[in-house]
This record gives structure tokens, C-alpha cells and sequence, in this order.
């Protein structure tokens, strides 16, 4: 199994995100929200361990607009900054190299999203309650962290909301504790989650629960899924996600075990441009139902991510299509499996489509700009497929499996992928990482072995 490693550097496309200095392995977060004001008030307790350099001060991402109420590092009060989204924490005495020490965070405020190139990312407002949707750098939004993706860590999120509105966080819900007019739900993600993964819906849900075989991993249970759904759309949600047990069947069959204790789909109660994932859950707008399952491949994306994203994480964001690459993929091996167009069909009308766009896109360092570019999407997927025509059927599904399985809850570069892959096959794979990933031109599509 692959463990956190401390990055080198800050990451090259965000390099005001995180602080290389130190590692967070759990946090605990306390919130309590009013959706009428979206209003939010938080206690955030830190657990880290310092790097190889004694730590005079260091830093949390915190969006500006919140007010706090005191700083403490292993429970005294620390001298701080809190600007231009960063926390500057100075300890009363430097901190040892390798020593473990935890850092609480009182805060208060009216989350809003951080801006970006890409919109608002992080805390939304709803219409009637809140979602949370933090890719790349969104989390400082609602609490402070070290947010840079290599800094995996558990997690235990209590949220208290007025009692009319169901609380949902990717996770093992604990307890559920009603005082008042307030309810307060507790949730625990033992699992490494990287700081973008972590989200909160709050929304006028109807609980579904969705079951299906025993998992061949563990034959006395399935993986237990639960949807969190407007009373509204049930019939139709029941139509569009009627065969994500199926799903979660086969990418264990294809993927390797799943890597985490449950999973939960939110449809939230208003448009998405794209579906969210997150640790464990991912989250739906209402356009994405309409009882014809014309957004499956979707629920296939987002699921995939579970392996190829969360459990399996970047090092830093240069290898974004390492997660999306094997995800779009997953949605073409699902259409296959279905008899549907089969995973070669949708790689040629992608190959195609791609050779009429622009030739500017570098799959392995594709730049902050192109990031999520469409283009990277399919192009991932075309290497994916590219790498199983090298392999053959047989050793490539097998390196799937090993991948998911030696970097489970770990952090992955590009490279550890091309490394991985030569040791499936006697042929040298170098030659795609090349043409696929290096070169930005789009190369041909490799003929059937």
C-alpha cells in the first residue's frame, strides 16, 4: 500500500495552495449553519505531524470573510494573520521537526464560494439549504485547511441545522441528535481524504436506500448505497439511477474492491453544470434526472472516481487526467457492458472529434488553463485505451486491478503509472506515455492486438 508522502514543492498550479511544511493526518470539524442567513459557525481541530525543519510558523487556507474567534496550538493560544485567504499561525515556541501537535480554529461568517477561473468553487447557497463542491481549491471556503491534495487525512464532521433539513456528509453517519428545533448528524470518513474531497449537502431530502448483491469481497453484504433525493423526483430518480447497484457490481469486477465503507448520491434541489464527486458521495443536479437515464454514463463517471481520484489521488494537480483520464473511461466500459456502443466505438467518435479541435493540449502537464479542458477528458480516456490495445485484454484489466489495489488511499504521479503499466507486459510502454501524454499532437489510434 502507498503511503502520504510529504510533497517536494508546492504544487505548480496552485502554489499559494497548502503548506508543504507539515501534514494533517485527521481533522474534526464542529459547524452549525442557519440556511435562512447562511450563517456559519465553526470550531476546526487539527491533528499534524511537522516536516523534517522545526516549524517557527506555518499556514491554514482560510477564505477571507470569516471572523475568528482565537487560534491555539496544542491548546495555547498562537500569535496569527489571517489574510488574502491564509491563516498565518506562529506557535508560543517552534515546533521540532517530526513532532505531532494539533491546532484548533474558532471561526464565524457567511461562507461564499472562492473565485476562480472556473466560477465559484467551494460553500454554495441554495435556493433552500447549501452544497459543497471544492474542486481544486474550494475548501477554504467552509473551514480552514492545508489544501493541497497529497495531504490525505480522516475526517469527523458534526453539522447541527434546523431539524427540517437532512444533513449529508461523504461518510459513516455516527449519530443523529435532535434538541429543539435543531438536529446535529456526526459523520466519520476514516478513510485519507484529500481537502477537496470533503462536502456537505443540507437540503429537503427523501432518505432512499439502494442495495445490491453481496459484494464477491465480502459475500455477506453489498456495498451499502443511499440516495438523498427531492420527494418530487422519486419516480424518476428511480428510473436514472435504477442500475447504479449493477454499476457498483461491475467496476468491483473491473476495479478491484471498492475502497470505501458506503456511498450516497445527493440530487440537489437545483441546476448543476456537472455532477460533483466527493469522498464516498457525489452530488446531482435536477437537470441531471428525467426518468430516460440520458445522464447514466454520468452516474458511471462519478462513481469511478471513487477509485480513480479519491482513493487513488494526485500528487499535485499536473495529473488531473489520472483521475478523469480512467473515469471517462469507465463510462465507455459501462456502455460496453451494458450493449451499448462498445468502449472501441466511443474511442474512434472521440479520436475524431479530437482531431478537429486544436493540437495544443499536453496530457501530462496540461497547465492551470486546460485543466478541465473537455479535450483532456477524452484524450485521457484515449490513453486509457491506447494502453489496453499495448497490454491486451488480459494484462491490462489485471493492471487496472493492481493499480486501484498497491495505491489504495495513496498519492500517484504519472510517472508511477507508466512504471505500473511495464511491469504488466515485456513490450515497452514508453512509446504511448509519449504520444498520449507527452506530445500534443494527437496521435493515431493503436489497431487491436
Amino acid at each position: 500500500m502507498s503511503h502520504k508522502q510529504a510533497a517536494p514543492a508546492a504544487d505548480p498550479y496552485f502554489p499559494a495552495s497548502g503548506d508543504v511544511r507539515y501534514g494533517v493526518h485527521r481533522y474534526e470539524l464542529a459547524l452549525d449553519y442557519r440556511p435562512v442567513s447562511n450563517r456559519l459557525k465553526g470550531t476546526a481541530r487539527l491533528s499534524a505531524v511537522a516536516g523534517g525543519e522545526a516549524l517557527r510558523e506555518f499556514s491554514l487556507d482560510l477564505a477571507a470573510g470569516f471572523r475568528l474567534g482565537g487560534v491555539t496550538v496544542d491548546g495555547r493560544d498562537a500569535h496569527y494573520t489571517h489574510r488574502a485567504g491564509k491563516l498565518r499561525i506562529r506557535p508560543g515556541k517552534a515546533l521540532e521537526p517530526g513532532a505531532a501537535f494539533t491546532v484548533e480554529v474558532r471561526y464565524t461568517g457567511t461562507p461564499k464560494p472562492v473565485g476562480s477561473q472556473w466560477g465559484g468553487l467551494g460553500w454554495e447557497e441554495l435556493t433552500d439549504g447549501a452544497l459543497v463542491a471544492s474542486q481544486p481549491v474550494g475548501a477554504p471556503s467552509w473551514y480552514p485547511c492545508n489544501d493541497r491534495p497529497a495531504d490525505k487525512a480522516s475526517y469527523q464532521i458534526a453539522v447541527t441545522a434546523p431539524s427540517p433539513y437532512t444533513v449529508v456528509v461523504g461518510g459513516r453517519l455516527l449519530t443523529r441528535t435532535t434538541r429543539a428545533s435543531s438536529t446535529t448528524w456526526v459523520y466519520e470518513q476514516p478513510a485519507p481524504t484529500s481537502s477537496y474531497l470533503v462536502t456537505v449537502s443540507i437540503g429537503r431530502y427523501e432518505i432512499v436506500p439502494l442495495t445490491g448483491r453481496a459484494s464477491r469481497f465480502d459475500p455477506r453484504r453489498p456495498v451499502p448505497q443511499t440516495a438523498y433525493v427531492p420527494a418530487r423526483l422519486l419516480p424518476e430518480f428511480g428510473t436514472d439511477f435504477g442500475r447504479q447497484p449493477r454499476m457498483m457490481e461491475f467496476f468491483e469486477d473491473v476495479f478491484g474492491a471498492y475502497p470505501f465503507e458506503e456511498y450516497a448520491v445527493v440530487v440537489a434541489d437545483e441546476e448543476l453544470d456537472v455532477p460533483v464527486e466527493a469522498q464516498g458521495l457525489a452530488t446531482f443536479g435536477v437537470n441531471h434526472l428525467g426518468g430516460q437515464r440520458r445522464s447514466e454514463r454520468l452516474v458511471a463517471h462519478e462513481l469511478a472516481h471513487q477509485w480513480f481520484g479519491n482513493s487513488v489521488s494526485v500528487a499535485d494537480w499536473r495529473h488531473i487526467w489520472l483521475n478523469e483520464g480512467f473515469a471517462k473511461y469507465a463510462e465507455w466500459l459501462w456502455s460496453e457492458h451494458i450493449g451499448g456502443p462498445t468502449a472501441a466505438a466511443l474511442a474512434a467518435a472521440a479520436h475524431s472529434r479530437l482531431a478537429r479541435q486544436p493540437q495544443d493540449l499536453r496530457l501530462d502537464d496540461p497547465g492551470r488553463r486546460l485543466m478541465f479542458d473537455d479535450r483532456l477528458y477524452e484524450r485521457g480516456g484515449l490513453a486509457v485505451h491506447a494502453l489496453r490495445r499495448t497490454l491486451g485484454e488480459g494484462a491490462f484489466f489485471r493492471m487496472l486491478r493492481g493499480w486501484t489495489v498497491i495505491h489504495r488511499h495513496g498519492v500517484v504521479t504519472t510517472a508511477d503509472l507508466a512504471a505500473h503499466a511495464q511491469r504488466y507486459t515485456t513490450r515497452p510502454v514508453d512509446g504511448v506515455f509519449a504520444a498520449w501524454l507527452r506530445a500534443p499532437a494527437l496521435p493515431p489510434l493503436p489497431a487491436d492486438r
